[in-house]
């Protein structure tokens, strides 16, 4: 985390608007756009999707993050399994 703030401090000392650092659960993001209108995503590493999961299950289900469980009835509608191949 500390990394992520040094990099927020570096985005906004450059001048560039910023998002400020989002917890999206699986990991960190910080999100800025450079003059030409390109958005960047600083994203750390972790905890990563065995947050929520058990490395050797990873992916056997569909895991979604606690701000989102509410719409898993509708996804599960509309998602399409993908085989293993195990």
């Amino acid at each position: 985390m500390n990394d992520h703030a040094a990099w927020l401090e570096t985005v906004r000392a450059a001048g560039a608007q910023s998002s400020p650092i989002i917890d999206r659960f699986y990991f960190r993001s910080i999100y800025f756009r450079e003059p030409s209108g390109v958005l960047f995503e600083i994203a750390t590493l972790g905890p990563g999707f065995t947050a929520d999961e058990p490395l050797d299950r990873l992916g056997e289900s569909l895991s979604l993050p606690p701000d989102f469980e509410h719409l898993r009835p509708q996804l599960e509608r509309i998602l399409t399994p993908i085989p293993s191949g195990r």
